[in-house]
């Protein structure tokens, strides 16, 4: 594992704690204390900011070949991401399914998508 991809994975990680603690913490931890909340709110955007520069650093640190399977993937993941997000979103909307169209949906698929992506392309270009 190469230093780029450890960083980013650090980075990575670091945002779920914080996107943890600012999702839990107003209700388990602070008791809805505002400005705790808009703290930890702020520290997840910034780590948010820290993790894409560790992910632009973790491009450039690919190949030519790599870089393609990624950037087909992402492209991929985006598209499909846009096109079932709105009609998610719209089902939600005309109450043609039982439950909110909540973002985490929307995260899972894009994480779902993304890796099978992945293996599609590396597949195609091995």
């Amino acid at each position: 594992m190469n230093q780029q991809t450890k960083k980013l994975a650090l980075w990575t990680w670091s945002w779920v704690a914080t996107l943890a603690v600012a999702t839990f913490g107003p209700k388990f931890i602070w008791d809805d204390h505002r400005f705790l909340t808009v703290f930890a709110i702020v520290v997840n955007l910034t780590n948010g900011v820290l993790m894409i520069i560790a992910n632009k650093r973790f491009f450039n640190s690919l190949d030519e070949l790599q870089r393609k399977i990624h950037l087909e993937s992402l492209a991929i993941t985006l598209g499909l991401a846009v096109i079932a997000g709105l009609s998610f979103s719209l089902l939600d909307q005309t109450n043609l399914i039982p439950f909110d169209a909540e973002i985490g949906y929307l995260v899972g698929f894009i994480g779902i998508t993304y890796m099978i992506a992945l293996v599609i392309n590396r597949k195609k270009y091995a």
